[in-house]
């Protein structure tokens, strides 16, 4: 593989990720494709993007998992006051791309959702190499990620963005780089001084959808119309 191929952090967003896919010139014969998690939630089209990542990873990309899929399985398995967390996080516009006329808490009876389901339940939490770490929201700068409760590495925040000082890089998604950056108009990949790559351009909340080439660390994006 002559390139890594980052993205993170679709949340519905089916157009942008299309246009960024083009955008690079993804080939996967030739380039490895990892997606970070959150595919669904708030945008206008999870069912699609999701059915595009399965398609995706049986074309060889590598697919893991985001605090918003855990999200969906959680309520899905009906755990205390999953739905209403999931509710508050944009739940709403997934269950109504399968079914549009949901508006209360009750679940598609429509195959693919459940096709859906069964795919995020496989997905891995991280992927590993000699050099890198990616994950959705980062690692526990004092557990070995292999040690790591999952929660943690779809979750945490400032005890990994301050506090990591590993060898690897991480890159990872689920905050957004405004935030990262301190600087709301800059929502361009954000490259820490402690080993540490953050993606998330925040696509569904009207900036940009990000795509970080390794190892030359060029960026890539498309905004949000």
């Amino acid at each position: 593989m002559k390139r890594y191929l980052l993205i993170s952090d679709i949340h519905g967003e089916l157009q942008m990720f299309n246009d960024l896919l083009e955008k690079v010139e993804y080939n996967p014969t030739e380039d490895q494709l990892v997606l970070l998690g959150d595919y669904i939630d708030r945008g206008p089209d999870s069912r699609g993007v999701l059915h595009k990542v399965m398609k995706l990873k049986e074309a060889g990309a590598i697919v893991l998992r985001g605090n918003h899929d855990d999200m969906l399985l959680a309520a899905v398995n009906n755990e205390e006051n999953a739905w209403e967390r999931w509710w508050k996080n944009g739940g709403i516009p997934t269950l109504q791309s399968y079914d549009s006329s949901i508006n209360e808490q009750r679940l598609p009876e429509t195959e693919d959702f459940y096709t859906h389901v069964q795919f995020i339940k496989e997905l891995d939490y991280y992927y590993e190499t000699e050099d890198y770490i990616f994950v959705h929201g980062g690692v526990d700068p004092d557990t070995p990620v292999s040690e790591t409760d999952p929660y943690v590495l779809v979750w945490i925040r400032d005890k990994f963005h301050h506090g990591y000082d590993g060898d690897k890089t991480v890159v990872f998604g689920h905050t957004r780089t405004p935030i990262l950056h301190k600087d709301e108009t800059n929502a361009d990949v954000y490259f820490g001084n402690n080993n540490i790559i953050g993606i998330d351009g925040g696509a569904v909340y009207g900036d940009q959808l990000n795509c970080l080439e390794l190892p030359s660390k060029k960026q890539y994006n498309v905004k949000n119309k």
